[in-house]
């Protein structure tokens, strides 16, 4: 047996010992407190293996080699393992800003943090500055050695139960909208943060609104220099590509797939063909996913086709799902609180599903970076 093939069999034994068989049923319907707690129990468990961070250079509980972190998320996948929903931000976002442009105080500070529960919220987006994130208005005043911050944040997932927030504010209200933007470590228990739940179309409040006024930051907290916070901002979002798109095209393929699968009428032979299509575009997916995590992108544009790919896959398969559930589907109202966009309540994963259109680069973004820098056409015109 090879080393691969060994790792396989610990994983799958592992999960087969400890993925909780009832967690869907169990975390169906519950509050935000045992949510909360759930996650962190989850992530503690995935943490003792060392499973929860196999992305993280090794001195900081991570070294897994890439081949085996395709093993890992497949097996995770395949054995219905919860999400780390709550942990997600923490693990790949601000770790990965952590790791490219942190000071080394800033790593030993909260890296170890994270791996203890810490709980990271995204402050990029506002009011009108969503896609176009560049726009941004929230302010940042230096004074001393602190900067002095006020604004509004809006689509911050679980912001309400963030340790800390990876915050966007404009420095320089004068230069260049991309050149005028630092990036900060904010600790939400600072005086002057707002956090506020954002009820959604099927009843979740996981989005918030933060809003600012006068918080106080230190200057040790800024991240890379002052006003090159945009380029910093490139690391924070690369991170939803990669791995991430991995574990989730392989959930979508095996957890998903597997609940479309037992709802559907397979003898319809008109509900078969459309089966038989999800299970070509799933596997194509999950091939394009494993060849560039372990060989690296081909071309510029391949994380935006992946991205794109996987957001609207998503959608039709949640819509087809919808479909063929019927009047049943439409009267379920709640689902797993720590799944995917695929827990098999078809219609809230359908509702859900059209946030991934949006977040880490609109789709409509997506086809314009795929347009220029894959297939070399023409810059869109600038608006400036």
């Amino acid at each position: 047996m090879s080393e691969l093939e060994t790792f396989r069999a610990e994983v799958r034994d592992w999960c087969r010992e400890h993925v909780p068989a009832d967690w869907r049923a169990a975390q169906s319907g519950v509050g935000e407190e045992e949510f909360v707690r759930f996650q962190k129990a989850w992530f503690a468990e995935l943490h003792s293996a060392g499973y929860a961070v196999p992305h993280w250079p090794a001195q900081w509980g991570g070294g897994l080699p890439v081949d085996k972190q395709v093993v890992l998320y497949q097996e995770l996948a395949a054995h219905d393992a919860p999400r780390l929903v709550l942990a997600f931000v923490g693990i790949h976002h601000a770790a990965s800003t952590l790791l490219v442009a942190g000071t080394e105080e800033q790593r030993r500070r909260h890296l170890p943090a994270i791996l203890d529960g810490e709980i990271w919220v995204q402050g990029f987006s506002e009011p009108e500055a969503g896609s176009d994130l560049a726009a941004l208005r929230t302010s940042a005043r230096r004074v001393g050695d602190e900067f002095i911050v006020n604004g509004q944040k809006l689509w911050a997932s679980g912001g309400m139960h963030a340790d800390w927030c990876l915050l966007l504010a404009r420095t320089d209200p004068d230069a260049p909208k991309r050149k005028g933007i630092s990036y900060f470590l904010l600790d939400m228990t600072s005086p002057g943060v707002d956090v506020r739940p954002i009820r959604n179309a099927i009843g979740d409040s996981h989005f918030c609104e933060i809003f600012l006024d006068d918080v106080r930051i230190p200057a040790t907290n800024l991240i890379g220099a002052e006003n090159a916070g945009w380029q910093v901002a490139q690391e924070t979002l690369g991170a939803e590509r990669g791995m991430t798109m991995l574990e989730l095209a392989e959930r979508l393929g095996n957890a998903g797939f597997r609940w479309l699968v037992e709802s559907a009428p397979v003898d319809d032979p008109i509900v078969a063909d459309r089966l038989a299509g999800f299970e070509t575009e799933l596997a194509a997916l999950r091939g394009m996913c494993r060849r560039m995590v372990e060989h690296g992108p081909s071309g510029p544009a391949d994380p935006s086709v992946v991205k794109l790919y996987y957001s609207e896959l998503l959608q039709r398969l949640t819509d087809f799902g919808a479909e063929i559930g019927g009047l049943p589907a439409h009267t379920v109202l709640t689902k797993p609180m720590s799944s995917g966009w695929e827990s098999g309540s078809w219609v809230l994963d359908f509702v859900g599903s059209w946030e991934w259109t949006i977040p880490g680069g609109a789709s409509e973004i997506q086809r314009t970076i795929i347009g220029e820098r894959g297939l070399g056409l023409p810059r869109e015109p600038s608006a400036l």
